[in-house]
Order: C-alpha cells, then sequence, then structure tokens
C-alpha cells in the first residue's frame, strides 16, 4: 500500500536552498501534497528528517549529521534542526519523509539544503577597503558644468588580482560594504542582486551576502573587482530640508568594502582572498550615484576592461584605504531575500512635448529604473526624469518629489549601440522625460527594470467588478514599490523612511499578497536595533532623521508585526527573539502613564494621520493602542507559554479598557471625538464592555451616512474599518465603502487613473488639482490595508488565533450583493488555500481549496432551512465533511484537506 502524501517545497528559514545563513539553530519545513489527485482528509502522522555532510550521502540515505527517526507529529514547519553543531561554511544536504494517516511512509523527497556563512568574529580576514580621500571629487571629472549637490561623490572602482595555482573545488564570495556594491569576477557580474548589502544601522550591525562563484573562477590568474555606491551609508536618505545637505551621510562619509574568498581545490588544499592593502583603487564613469539624485554616468570615462585579469593598470589606479573593522559592528547573514529586478515592462506610449523633450508613458506607476539604449557622437548627453503625474499641459509634475532629482544622465562615448542601466539609483516613476536624445526616440529606446525586496508572491484575487480587480493590483504595485530592504512609505521624494506606522496598519495584507516572513524577521532587528535606553520604539526603522520616539500607532509596530507574523506563519521564534524588547516597549507607557491613558510620551504624535474632516483625539487614539499593545503581549505570552506575564498584561489591558471608556465613553456608546476612526479602534482593539459593542457600532455606520456614505478614515483608521464593520453586522456598509467611486474612496483614485495607491485621498482632485506638494505622495501603501479585508473577509481566508500559521483554517467569506463571483488564493506556510463564491440564479457555490495536513471551518451564509450540498449529495454526508452546529445566519462545517464545491440554495 502506497502513501496518499509526500513531501514537496523543502525551506529552510523561509528560504529556498540558503547560502550563508547564521542562524545555529535554523527551523526546516515542507509542505505536503496528495499522491492521487481528488483525495481529501489528508494529513502527516509522523516524520523523519535526514541531514548529512555530503548530497551523495543522503543519495545513500545517511544523516551522518542528524537523523531525527521517525517522530510523531503533524508538525511539518518550523522544526529546529537537532543535529551536530553546524560550523562556519560547511554545506548541510536534508531530505524528509512522512507517515500518513495510515502509517504508510512515502518516499524521502528530493533533497534540499543550506549552507551556513561566517558564524564566528575570528572567520572575517578581511580589512575595509575604499579610495584614499586624496583621490580627485567627482567636480574634477570632465563632465559638462552641472548643478553641484553636497554629499555626492563619484563611485570608486576597486581591484585586485588573485592568482590560484590549482584547480578549484569549492569557492564562496562573503562580501559586504558600507554604503552598497556590485562584484565582479573575471569579467562577469557576482549575483542578481541590487542594492546589497541592504539598509541596517550601520553602526550596530551589516548584513553581508554569500555566493557561489565556483564556476567564475579559474585556475591561473584572476580579477577580483568591485564598485561601491554611498547607498543609505553616505548618501542622501530622508528630508532634504535645506541646501545644507542635512539628509546624507548618517552612518559615514564615504563608501568602504569588505570581501573574502574562500576556496577549496581538489586536492584539499585551500586560500582564503581578502580586501585588504593589495588591492587598487580609481575612479570611473559614475560621476555621482545616489538614491534621491539619481546617477550621472560618463561612458567617455569607462575603465576598458577594468574587472579582467588581462587589464594594466595605469597611474589612475592607486593604492586603497584600509580601514580595521570595528568589533563592536557585528557582522550578519542576510536574513531575508535580497533586492532584484522581477520583471521588465514596455512603455505604452511616447509623446514628444516639445522640440527634442519626450515624454514616456510606462503605463504603471513602477519603481525601479529604465535601461537606455543610444547611439550617437561622443559627449552627447542625455538626461532621463522621472516622475509620478503630468501637469495639465503635458509635461513632467516634479513639486511633490520636494529636493529628490530623480534625474539620471548619460554621456555617450560614441562606439554605436550603447546600452545604459544606472547601478545605485531607483526611482518612483510611471512617466520618463526624455531629453538631448540624438534622434527620434521609440518606444524601444527605454525599457522599465521593476525593483524590489524579492519577496515571492503567495496571493491573487479577482473579483466580479473591474474597479476593485484594479484596487488589488494597486495594493499590490504598492507593496512591491515601497518593499526595498525595509518597508518604506514612498519611493520618490526625499524620504523614503521606515515608518513604523505604516507598516503595523499593512502588514497583514502584505503577508497575503507575498511571503514576507523573512522580510519582517529582518525588519525586526532593525526595529529592535533602534529601540531607545528606556525602552521607547521609533518612530522610523532603521531610526534616522526622525530621532524621537514613535508615536502611537507608530512605536506600536514593535508588538503588531510580530504578533502578525506569528498569526499568518506560525512563527514563535520572532516572538521569542523581542519578547523583552516587547516588554520594555510596554513598560514605558505604562511608566509614563501610571492612569492608563496615554497622555504623556506621544512624541511626534501624529494622530489619524491624513484623514478626511475628522480629527480623532489624539490621546483616545493612543489609549487604544496601548490597551492594544497589552492585549497583544497577553496573547503573546500564552503562545510563549509565559503564564504570569499573560495574567499580568490581562490584568492591564482590562485597567486600560475600563480607564478607556470612562474617559471617552458614555453610557449610549458615545465616543469622545465622535470619528469613525474613534469607533473604529474602540472596537477592532476590544476595549468596550459587551452591551455597549453594537451601540457603538451603530454610531460608527451613522458617522459614515453623515458622510453621504463616505469613509474618513487615515492611515490607522482605514485597515480596521471594513473588518470592523463586517464584525459588527454591517458587511453591507464596507462593501458601500469599497464600491465607491466619488471622493473620497479608493474607486475615486482608480477613476482618475491611479496604478498605486496614493499617499492622501486628495492626492489630486477634479475641484482642487494636486495637494500640497510638501507631502503628497502617489505610491503608498497604507490606504491599501483594505486589501486584508478582501481577502479575510469577502474571499474569507483566514487563521485560526489559537492554531497559527494556517494550520487550521477560517473559512468565513461574505459575498456582497454588487458582486457575482469571488475568487482567491493564497499560499499559506502549509500550501496553497484556495476560496472562490459564485452566484448563479437563486443558488451560491462556494468552493475552497484545504492543503494537505491542514483542516479548515467552513461558515457558510445559510440556515437549517437552506439546501446545502457538496457533490451533489447532502454536505453533512459528503467524505471530510462534518456538521459543526448553526450560529446566526451560518453553517458551520469542519473540512479535512482537498477541494470541496458547497451548492446553497434556499429551500
Amino acid at each position: 500500500m502506497t502513501t496518499t502524501i509526500t513531501p514537496v517545497r523543502l525551506r529552510c528559514e523561509y528560504l529556498d536552498n540558503p547560502s550563508g545563513i547564521d542562524t545555529t539553530q535554523p527551523r526546516l519545513s515542507w509542505q505536503l501534497e496528495a499522491t492521487t489527485p481528488g483525495q481529501r482528509s489528508l494529513k502527516q502522522t509522523a516524520y523523519q528528517i535526514l541531514v548529512s555532510s555530503s548530497e551523495s550521502g543522503l543519495a545513500q540515505g545517511q544523516g551522518d549529521l542528524w537523523d531525527s527517526g521517525k517522530v510523531s507529529s503533524r508538525q511539518s514547519s518550523h522544526i529546529v534542526y537537532a543535529g551536530s553543531v553546524l560550523t562556519s561554511g560547511q554545506q548541510y544536504w536534508w531530505q524528509v519523509r512522512v507517515w500518513d494517516a495510515r502509517d504508510e511512509a512515502s518516499d524521502f523527497s528530493a533533497s534540499a539544503s543550506w549552507e551556513m556563512g561566517l558564524l564566528n568574529d575570528g572567520d572575517w580576514q578581511s580589512k575595509w577597503i575604499g579610495l584614499q580621500s586624496s583621490m580627485p571629487a567627482y567636480d574634477a571629472i570632465d563632465v559638462e558644468p552641472m548643478q553641484k549637490l553636497p554629499g555626492l561623490q563619484s563611485s570608486p572602482y576597486l581591484r585586485t588580482i588573485a592568482t590560484l595555482p590549482r584547480a578549484v573545488r569549492k569557492a564562496r564570495l562573503y562580501v559586504t560594504a558600507k554604503g552598497v556594491y556590485e562584484v565582479h569576477i573575471n569579467g562577469q557580474r557576482v549575483g542578481d542582486a541590487y542594492f546589497a548589502p541592504g539598509w541596517t544601522d550601520y553602526q550596530r550591525r551589516i548584513q553581508y551576502q554569500t555566493y557561489d562563484v565556483t564556476a567564475q573562477l579559474q585556475q591561473g590568474e584572476n580579477s577580483v573587482a568591485a564598485i561601491l555606491g554611498t547607498g543609505w551609508y553616505a548618501g542622501h536618505v530622508g528630508f532634504w530640508i535645506d541646501g545644507n545637505g542635512n539628509n546624507y551621510q548618517h552612518y559615514g562619509s564615504a563608501p568602504r568594502l569588505l570581501l573574502q574568498m574562500q576556496i577549496e581545490y581538489t586536492d584539499g588544499s585551500s586560500q582564503t582572498i581578502i580586501s585588504d592593502e593589495n588591492w587598487q583603487g580609481a575612479l570611473g564613469p559614475i560621476v555621482y550615484s545616489d538614491f534621491l539624485a539619481g546617477e550621472t554616468y560618463d561612458a567617455r570615462h569607462e575603465l576598458a576592461g577594468w574587472d579582467q585579469p588581462t587589464f594594466q593598470a595605469d597611474d589612475r589606479w592607486q593604492p586603497v584605504l584600509v580601514e580595521e573593522r570595528d568589533a563592536a559592528v557585528r557582522l550578519v547573514a542576510e536574513p531575508a531575500q535580497p533586492i532584484r529586478v522581477t520583471q521588465t515592462l514596455t512603455p505604452q506610449a511616447v509623446t514628444e512635448v516639445s522640440p527634442g523633450v519626450f515624454i514616456y508613458d510606462m503605463g504603471q506607476n513602477m519603481v525601479g529604473w529604465v535601461r537606455l539604449q543610444v547611439a550617437g557622437e561622443a559627449g552627447t548627453r542625455v538626461q532621463l526624469r522621472f516622475v509620478e503625474m503630468l501637469n495639465p499641459d503635458g509635461t513632467i509634475y516634479t513639486t511633490n518629489l520636494r529636493s529628490a532629482r530623480q534625474t539620471d544622465t548619460y554621456i555617450l562615448k560614441g562606439q554605436g549601440q550603447e546600452i545604459f542601466e544606472p547601478h545605485f539609483t531607483f526611482h518612483g516613476f510611471r512617466y520618463v522625460e526624455i531629453s538631448g536624445y540624438p534622434g527620434q526616440p521609440t518606444l524601444e529606446t527605454l525599457t522599465g527594470m521593476v525593483a524590489h525586496s524579492d519577496t515571492p508572491p503567495t496571493g491573487s484575487f479577482e473579483c466580479s467588478n473591474p474597479m476593485v480587480n484594479q484596487l488589488q493590483k494597486n495594493i499590490v504595485w504598492g507593496q512591491r514599490g515601497n518593499f526595498i530592504s525595509v518597508p518604506t512609505d514612498c519611493p520618490q521624494r526625499d524620504e523614503r523612511l521606515g515608518w513604523m506606522g505604516d507598516a503595523q496598519i499593512f502588514v497583514r495584507t502584505a503577508c497575503y499578497n507575498m511571503d514576507v516572513a523573512a522580510f519582517f524577521t529582518k525588519w525586526m532587528r532593525d526595529v529592535v536595533d533602534a529601540q531607545a535606553p528606556d525602552g521607547g520604539f521609533p518612530g522610523v526603522a532603521p531610526r534616522i532623521v526622525v530621532k524621537v520616539n514613535g508615536a502611537p500607532a507608530w512605536g506600536d509596530a514593535g508588538i503588531i508585526v510580530p504578533w502578525t507574523i506569528y498569526q499568518m506563519y506560525g512563527d514563535t521564534r520572532i516572538l521569542e527573539e523581542h519578547y523583552e524588547a516587547m516588554a520594555r516597549w510596554l513598560a514605558y507607557l505604562h511608566e509614563a502613564n501610571p492612569d492608563l491613558l496615554w497622555k504623556n510620551k506621544r512624541n511626534n504624535d501624529y494622530g489619524d494621520w491624513l484623514s478626511i474632516d475628522a480629527d480623532t483625539p489624539k490621546e483616545l487614539l493612543g489609549t487604544a493602542y496601548f490597551g492594544y499593545d497589552a492585549l497583544l503581549m497577553s496573547r503573546i505570552a500564552h503562545a510563549l507559554g509565559r503564564d504570569e506575564d499573560e495574567e499580568k498584561y490581562q490584568r492591564l489591558f482590562k485597567g486600560i479598557s475600563e480607564a478607556f471608556t470612562r474617559a471617552y465613553v458614555d453610557e449610549e456608546g458615545y465616543i469622545s471625538g465622535g470619528t469613525q476612526t474613534c469607533y473604529v479602534v474602540a472596537l477592532q482593539m476590544q476595549l468596550l464592555p459587551e452591551h455597549l459593542r453594537p451601540l457603538a457600532a451603530r454610531h460608527l455606520v451613522k458617522e459614515i451616512e453623515k458622510k453621504n456614505g463616505h469613509l474618513s478614515t487615515g492611515f490607522v483608521g482605514v485597515g480596521y474599518l471594513c473588518p470592523v464593520l463586517t464584525n459588527s453586522g454591517y458587511s453591507e456598509v464596507a462593501y458601500q465603502l469599497l464600491n465607491n467611486d466619488t471622493f473620497p474612496s479608493w474607486g475615486y483614485s482608480i477613476k482618475h487613473g491611479a496604478t498605486t495607491i496614493w499617499e492622501r485621498w486628495d492626492g489630486w482632485t477634479t475641484d482642487k488639482g494636486f495637494q500640497d506638494p510638501g507631502m503628497n505622495s502617489f505610491n503608498h501603501y497604507s490606504l491599501g490595508s483594505v486589501g486584508q479585508w478582501l481577502f479575510q473577509y469577502v474571499a474569507g481566508i483566514s487563521t485560526d488565533q489559537q492554531r497559527p500559521g494556517y494550520q487550521h483554517i477560517q473559512l468565513r467569506p461574505y459575498p456582497g450583493d454588487d458582486l457575482t463571483y469571488v475568487k482567491a488564493e493564497f499560499m499559506s506556510i502549509h500550501g496553497r488555500i484556495a476560496s472562490a463564491w459564485q452566484k448563479e440564479g437563486g443558488a451560491q457555490t462556494f468552493t475552497v481549496t484545504i492543503p494537505a495536513n491542514t483542516t479548515a471551518t467552513i461558515a457558510l451564509p445559510a440556515t437549517s432551512d437552506t439546501q446545502i450540498l457538496e457533490g451533489g449529495v447532502p454536505a453533512e454526508e459528503a467524505d471530510g465533511v462534518t456538521f459543526v452546529q448553526e450560529e446566526e445566519e451560518r453553517m458551520l462545517f469542519e473540512l479535512g484537506s482537498g477541494t470541496y464545491s458547497f451548492r446553497l440554495r434556499a429551500s
């Protein structure tokens, strides 16, 4: 008898075959698939993991490093490695087999692997290198005069020759930078990552990357070379308030490289190549490359063959500056996916707006850059400017960029067809203005290169309303463009900071759209690195520019984000790792506010940021988040088995709830301030006594009615608005808000051409045009937090708080009267979940897919009088279906894994 399930998609620490991790107890996960299509109620009853020091040994069934034996367990995610001690640079091969409900064992899975990075500080022999300070600045390069901006630097080109005496068996490159880097070996670029090593607090931790460069090396002479950019380390990041350039060099004054290559030869010997005094450096064609300013590249100054071993260096190449490593700064392996180009876009149109000035419409507000193809005389200067919107006369709208320039300049070398892509800059844009182009540009002249942290897509949502489908696309594009090493607020103007308030309200939506577990694992370390000694979490992480502690709804991300990752992925380690930091934050709030109302230490209190004609009292909002923090901390303590803390935080939550009600709520459920957000947070955060909840919900609906059926919530209230309405029995009001296309609404921006989520509801209106350009981004994801409601309520896909990570799935769809169908999918850590519903005459069909080794509760909108068939038979008689109970206008069934189709018709 063969088993009914087989393990697939093996991952380590959320990653596929990761190279260079430094987690000494890595967690292993897999998914399960049915061996025969159509099988139901499949589950794992046991597993066995083998870990071997070689792939050949694993093929022979040898787990010389760890053989878990047969472990009776349904767990298929976050299995902690418990074998021999892991060592630096070692690659580990693993596979798993499972037993099903009949105690039949599967075959072992295909093999997967992980490789350790450099685990000990003593493993690093390299030194930081860069250009000598005596090297000429960019304004000494022979280019046409340009406006000089403070802090712009030419990119250093660095190289050395490594002589390898024997054939190479294995070679690993460990590399990082203070700044950003691009490494070349023997004329080939290493890897496909951009802006590595990523943004961290460089004074506390710097990430490094690991690359397998075995195939790029040769016996004999090898060129190891690199280009550096200022990036987040020494470039412009944040508010460029004045001409003094006070938003650059937050961490250091010039970029540096740290590189180490470990080589093993076929005869068993080894060699280490390091960055040290044996390297040379020179300036090249990158006049400057800056995140906010853009890049100027003078191809006439290219260093032909500079990254080849045969290159003969001239007197432009000088010995590098060498600096010792600072032991106080930790070198850590990058735990998340790097930034990559994930797709390309072809322009939709090109228009000549004035002689020699052309504007390209990419058809999509995107983040990245363009690839330029051009041919012309040497010295020809082509300028590219990037914007999100156009003025009424068709010219580019730049005022909302503030002092960010978003300008790339390419100076031709005059040698036939030339191709330019910038190295160390990115832009937020839909439109590209090109000037100085020799000849007539065509649609093939530019190609849009879409770049972001390469978090794998996991969710899809579609319905019968094209506007809502566009909304979902806009949400995804907003996430794609703002998840660049950290969750930024916007990708275009002089800011691009890791705002905590934006992240916490959007994190659940983000988890549906993409696998962001590793991304937020990394960012939460940035958050905790930025925690103040008094326990205050920051307002932005990493903490630059905005130096004060986080305001209500901003600092609270330090608790809300880990809790959400736990709920969506079943990850207790993120709770354990940051538990003390979360406890310090709550103690910081409690100490400052002993009367349990958040009156003190609200810092830059933003309130319900960018709400529309609604003034939510900031103290009330803060107190609501104070209570929510305590509630979540009680749940976190429960998840970690900290019983005393659970009781402590539950008492604190109860005290805050009572203080909130006394201070802000009357006996009829009216809440001080009376805004939609007042009611939303009180209900969402469970601060009201049970008897006041329906009253407050009704007041919320009345407030919406007062706004002529429109929302007034800002960043804070918007994400909870539709869920609270739906939970309170007013799903039809939530649908009304979703379907609105008059101001203010999601549909209003879409009706006027939005392809991403705008920062403000009134970013552009027909009667007023553009809003205040001092703060008017057209690519912010915060107001897109409604995406959570689309997946969790409209499609009905949700996790079970008591069994997180979709081990048990809650399916509770809320069909809207104006939609004829909805279909959504979500690739959970356990596998693919699908939920679809359709209306056909007087009947409704609900089709769901539950992955193997999970269960689900489906709550169908029906009563005992409704005819419910599954597969043509009464639902309670269907295979894999168990009736649970009847709720108010809901019939609940327990489901095993498999695909089910329920047909409902009134009797």
